[in-house]
């Protein structure tokens, strides 16, 4: 990765509700970034859905409308940060539906999606709303199994606690890891 002035974060939020206590969290973090940080904001949904074409000869399609906007832009990104609430123990269906066009992307001729990617840094922020934050393991596991696949720096998951809207803000401790998380 080239100095920190030329980080360009992607913030990939895929919480099925507008607002919600990872984004907020997301939010409190990026506003800690090195000054020179670009920051761009893309939710995931409008994804089409995904059609696995590995075994049965059929090429993958080019991505079109929002698929192309969030393949262009993950090239683009120095950093990904993914925005789930813990949703099952995991990250939540737009992520993962996202993540699947990921094995689409690296076959696509031209593309190189797995070269390109690898030296980048993923990151998480997600919200749960129990009282245990291993309940979120599954998702950790989830997001830096797919950066370790590609090659990719894992930057860690920041956790906060809220099950209301808004709940996040008041989880003091979370909010003071948010002030160092993207930091580096």
């Amino acid at each position: 990765m080239a100095d920190q002035a030329q980080r360009r974060l992607l913030f990939l939020l895929g919480s099925t509700r507008p607002d919600g206590n990872a984004e907020l969290l997301a939010r409190r973090a990026a506003e800690h970034l090195p000054e020179g940080s670009e920051q761009r904001w893309l939710g995931l949904d409008g994804l089409p859905p995904f059609t696995d074409h590995r075994h049965d000869g059929s090429a993958y399609p080019e991505p079109t409308g929002q698929a192309r906007t969030l393949l262009d832009a993950t090239l683009d990104a120095t950093d990904l940060v993914i925005v789930s609430p813990l949703y099952w123990y995991s990250v939540s269906a737009p992520v993962k539906l996202y993540l699947d066009h990921w094995s689409g992307w690296m076959r696509l001729p031209g593309t190189d999606f797995k070269p390109r990617m690898a030296g980048r840094t993923l990151y998480g922020v997600s919200a749960y709303a129990g009282t245990d934050p291993s309940d979120a393991d599954p998702l950790v596991g989830t997001l830096r199994r797919s950066a370790d696949y590609l090659g990719m720096r894992w930057g860690g998951v920041l956790l906060g606690s809220g099950n209301r809207p808004g709940d996040v803000l008041a989880d003091e401790d979370a909010l003071l890891r948010a002030k160092s998380f993207l930091a580096t």
